[in-house]
């Protein structure tokens, strides 16, 4: 039989149901983006249903929701491996733990970093152009699978991704800093930025496509451009250069919305001018 003394000393845990209200509050974390403090209103959003579940109302549940209030801000992809050591750090907190908030906060300010440095170059360098190339493709022949490919497969992996990190990192706990250690992230980042280079610079010499219409000879009634000079000698050699030239323009600190309308006029006066194709 079960004593008082023994119910108060009953430890709370967070059920599946706690962690997959979790999952879904996550979706959400960019709705309530500010300049101010980035993601913290989102990140409280989705610590909701652990804070409830861990702390009765009051001071205790109180200063859980003020402290998940501070400056955040991470890949919003890779937020679900915080949340899940969060959820864990606040469990062994609520049942006596030697753990206090202001370790807590430390270890989302340690791990928004790192994260963010593996999800743009994986994500957003890696999987989203490969995605949307392979829909731009498909969509140009007029079939509307084109989008509809995109979307399912980005969303498909984005809401995969927070599942099985969101359980990881709540599993792990603080542990999960061993597995982050060893250079891991370090080779995982340089391995994907490899890889969005590497995918960025076949979609320039599939996507890219300057023609100098300019008549260089006429022989025998063929004649020949200065495209088709430059073609024989390397095939694409403008769209590189061009790719080259405004990557050096925003190494310099050039705008990136002025390139864009340069380039957008460099054209259309191209085309009159007939210089350009």
């Amino acid at each position: 039989m079960q004593t008082p003394a023994d119910l108060n000393n009953k430890q709370v845990k967070l059920t599946k149901g706690d962690i997959r209200n979790m999952y879904i509050r996550s979706w959400f974390l960019l709705g309530s983006f500010n300049f101010e403090r980035a993601q913290n209103m989102g990140y409280c959003f989705t610590m909701i249903p652990a804070i409830k579940r861990l702390y009765k109302p009051g001071k205790e549940r109180n200063e859980a929701l003020v402290r998940h209030m501070e400056w955040f801000n991470t890949h919003p992809w890779l937020t679900a491996p915080i949340f899940g050591v969060t959820a864990a750090m606040e469990e062994e907190k609520a049942n006596g733990g030697n753990i206090d908030g202001t370790a807590i906060a430390a270890m989302k300010i340690g791990l928004m970093g790192p994260l963010a440095g593996v999800g743009d170059p994986l994500f957003w360098g890696t999987a989203r152009p490969v995605l949307a190339a392979l829909g731009a493709g498909i969509a140009m022949t007029g079939s509307i699978l084109g989008p509809l490919l995109f979307f399912v497969l980005i969303n498909a992996i984005r809401l995969t991704m927070k599942w099985y990190f969101l359980r990881y990192g709540y599993v792990k706990g603080s542990e999960i800093i061993q597995d982050m250690a060893g250079n891991r992230i370090k080779k995982l980042t340089e391995g994907a930025s490899i890889v969005g280079l590497f995918v960025m610079g076949a979609l320039v010499s599939k996507w890219t496509t300057i023609n100098i219409p300019i008549v260089a000879t006429k022989i025998n009634g063929k004649t020949q451009t200065v495209q088709d000079i430059l073609d024989s000698v390397m095939p694409g050699m403008l769209a590189l250069l061009l790719t080259l030239f405004v990557s050096w323009l925003l190494k310099k600190g050039v705008n990136p919305m002025l390139i864009i309308v340069a380039i957008f006029a460099l054209g259309i006066l191209g085309k009159w001018l007939g210089f350009l194709g």
